[in-house]
């Protein structure tokens, strides 16, 4: 690379992202940018399906760590301008947020439900075995990859370092509300992103990042934004649709994988049959959106009925219905699910693959990693202490969804009512 050269991405959220090689850890970030496993989340969604619920949301994993990355930067580098000590940790902090989402599988979070994979997990894998991404960071520094596991881990000496990354009020956080907003088209997704990095304060004493008193309205309004964008979008009973049918798609195809009675590449094969968390580096980075909607759209062929129509429901969008049953008891959910299925086997369909109930509970804010702490005339306090707004999204918020296909929506309103 040549001396001064600068490497510059133009995103729709921060504008131009420009890393300069002058500066060695934007360097080495550029180098990270270019490997193989960082390019490969290009290839995955940031929001798995749920672009059959928002057409918008086609945004990369890829993308998203940019722009993590990008907001670290601002936040870091302005507190370090007024606490100089901070600045050996410069490299830890940046590249700890451009990989934190390097471990993603196919269909991004989904990918955790349907195949019970950990990203998390995954980063640490990929640090520790991807030869070209752990002798970047080695070549480095000879403890950079410690030091980064250690702030995943919420384990890094100085709290400050994993709060970025990893917290109530993490870059994280800041980037994935703007964008997801952004893609979907939820102007309530919105967050004021410079009144909130303009509030960040550095404690020295406790070493964590706090919030100057004066900020706690933008920090108030991000926390709002955040429980609406997962009850409207992220929980969205569309998305919780595509994915309750391409899980099901999934158990389908192990099933018959098991039975001989189904083809798929190596990849696929090893996502299906073993444990996801187990599977070798290779098989693990070979998968992206892409490979798996190849399988899908040749499984629409296969002779299995079930398996057929489940993968033609997914890629054509012919999703399932959500019903919510809140208000009811267990009981009364499990009996209303019985006559579904027993309505479904009437109607010649395979029911447990074509319905059952779904759980989501929605709390705003909890004290994840120390939760947020505002700077006050008496010392530090936590903001759930001090903002009533704040302690009312502390409460949980269940909602249970009932899905069946269309097929039986008549007659199973007739039950209903």
């Amino acid at each position: 690379m040549l001396p001064n050269s600068e490497r510059t991405y133009h995103d729709p959220l921060h504008g131009a992202i420009t890393l300069n090689s002058s500066d060695s850890t934007e360097a080495l970030l550029i180098r990270l940018i270019d490997t193989p496993a960082f390019q490969r989340l290009r290839r995955i969604r940031q929001l798995g399906p749920a672009s059959l619920t928002f057409h918008g949301a086609e945004g990369s994993r890829f993308t998203h760590s940019l722009g993590v990355m990008a907001v670290a930067r601002r936040a870091f580098d302005r507190l370090a301008k007024s606490y100089p000590q901070l600045q050996v940790h410069r490299p830890v902090v940046l590249c700890a947020a451009l990989l934190h989402d390097i471990g993603h599988g196919a269909f991004s979070h989904t990918a955790e439900e349907v195949f019970g994979c950990d990203h998390e997990h995954w980063t640490r894998r990929i640090l520790r075995e991807y030869h070209p991404i752990c002798e970047l960071l080695d070549r480095f520094h000879p403890n950079l990859l410690d030091q980064i596991e250690q702030t995943y881990l919420k384990k890094y000496p100085v709290p400050l370092v994993s709060q970025l990354v990893s917290s109530q009020l993490d870059c994280d956080r800041l980037d994935y509300l703007m964008r997801d907003s952004y893609f979907t088209g939820a102007s309530y997704g919105k967050i004021d992103l410079d009144r909130i990095l303009m509030a960040l304060r550095y404690d020295p004493v406790s070493q964590q990042l706090v919030v100057a008193q004066k900020g706690i309205a933008a920090i108030e309004h991000y926390l709002i934004v955040r429980y609406f964008m997962y009850a409207q979008i992220y929980n969205h009973p569309k998305n919780i649709a595509a994915t309750w049918v391409l899980n099901q798609t999934c158990d389908r195809a192990r099933t018959l994988l098991q039975a001989n009675q189904l083809t798929a590449d190596e990849t696929v094969t090893a996502w299906l049959s073993e444990d996801c968390n187990q599977i070798t580096l290779d098989q693990y980075l070979s998968a992206d959106d892409g490979v798996f909607v190849y399988h899908l759209q040749r499984w629409q062929h296969h002779p299995d009925a079930v398996l057929a129509d489940l993968c033609r429901r997914f890629l054509d969008r012919d999703l399932l219905k959500a019903l919510e049953v809140s208000h009811l008891g267990e009981s009364d959910r499990q009996t209303l699910l019985d006559k579904v299925h027993y309505l479904l086997t009437e109607a010649g369909f395979v029911p447990n693959y074509y319905a059952g109930l779904r759980t989501f509970i929605n709390r705003g804010y909890t004290l994840y990693q120390r939760g947020i702490n505002l700077q006050t005339s008496t010392g530090l306090q936590e903001i759930s202490e001090l903002s009533p707004l704040v302690k009312t999204l502390t409460q949980p918020v269940e909602k249970v969804w009932l899905l069946y296909p269309r097929e039986i929506e008549a007659e199973l309103l007739a039950v209903i009512i």
